[in-house]
């Protein structure tokens, strides 16, 4: 049997957010209306949630975590220096993103043959008979530990409470140091991202709702649109996989047997579809798309073929 969780020993006035993935389609947090809005829960907007990701106590976090900083208590490590001499890529990285970008945690968990979960530690790991790993390999998950070892990258860690101080990462931390060190172009939620849609169309309010939860700035109206991220993606984003095409297509991904470079131009020619950016009809939400103009469709296209010789 797995071994008792370990409670965290927490100081007096510790800030804690907590943040939730899912592997399936709909993720809703339970218990009673007073409980989730006294945790400081986000699930959505209303009756209209996210989908795989919600938080609690994000906002106080981040708001916490951003003030340690400006007082000097707490130092985010800088991106580094990647193999291909371009700085590190962040979770705001145009050749990491997707769609629905930062919806998932880096948590693994041990699962056994009849059905139970136990946290991934190393004393679960030693007790239980051949548990096998459940884990996401998407955004986060996908850069701290494909890319950035494909890179020469290291990501942001902290000591681990619940497993004998081992270094360990998280969503959070991925997002204070995006937020520090990401260089222009920033890839930040768009409007038309999957996740922040209201009966499939954008929604401001939802999508700052979403933003706030992964320590991203509200939408600037005069300059957020989701056609500048479909710029991006197809300029930026295909750029550095280009650049970095050797180092990738050496390196393992995700899925098993399937090269890391495969793995990202397939994941970026997805996005290019889903958020409309080739033609809206390509979407799964065509009134959400991104509406580009003739060229810019062309120019999609493009990537999309540039990318399937690259993989």
């Amino acid at each position: 049997s797995a071994v008792p969780p370990v409670v965290p020993a927490l100081p007096r006035g510790a800030v804690v957010g907590l943040w939730f993935g899912f592997n399936g389609d709909t993720l809703t947090l339970g218990g009673s209306p007073a409980a989730l809005k006294a945790g400081r829960c986000v699930n959505g907007l209303g009756g209209s949630p996210f989908g795989q990701v919600a938080f609690c106590g994000a906002q106080t976090f981040f708001d916490a975590a951003n003030k340690a900083v400006q007082a000097g208590k707490l130092r985010i490590p800088p991106l580094g220096r990647a193999k291909d001499g371009r700085p590190c890529p962040s979770v705001r990285d145009f050749s990491l993103v997707d769609q629905d970008q930062s919806d998932n945690v880096t948590t693994t968990y041990l699962a056994t043959r009849d059905g139970r979960t136990a946290q991934a530690t190393a004393a679960n790991a030693r007790t239980l008979r051949k548990p096998a790993t459940l884990a996401n390999g998407s955004d986060n998950r996908l850069l701290d530990a494909f890319v950035d070892p494909a890179l020469g990258c290291t990501p942001f860690t902290a000591p681990d409470a619940t497993d004998g101080g081992r270094p360990t990462t998280s969503l959070a931390l991925n997002e204070l140091q995006a937020a520090a060190g990401q260089r222009a172009p920033v890839a930040l939620v768009p409007p038309g991202d999957p996740m922040t849609l209201v009966d499939g169309k954008p929604s401001p309010a939802k999508t700052n709702l979403y933003r706030a939860g992964v320590d991203q700035p509200p939408l600037d109206r005069r300059t957020a649109s989701t056609r500048a991220y479909c710029r991006s993606l197809r300029t930026a984003g295909l750029d550095r996989l280009t650049t970095d095409r050797r180092l990738l297509r050496a390196a393992p991904s995700p899925d098993d047997g399937v090269a890391l470079l495969k793995f990202l131009t397939d994941r970026l020619r997805g996005s290019l579809q889903q958020l409309g950016c080739t033609h809206p009809a390509a979407s799964r939400h065509p009134a959400a798309a991104a509406e580009p103009d003739p060229a810019d469709q062309a120019a999609a296209s493009d990537t999309v073929r540039t990318l399937e010789t690259l993989g």
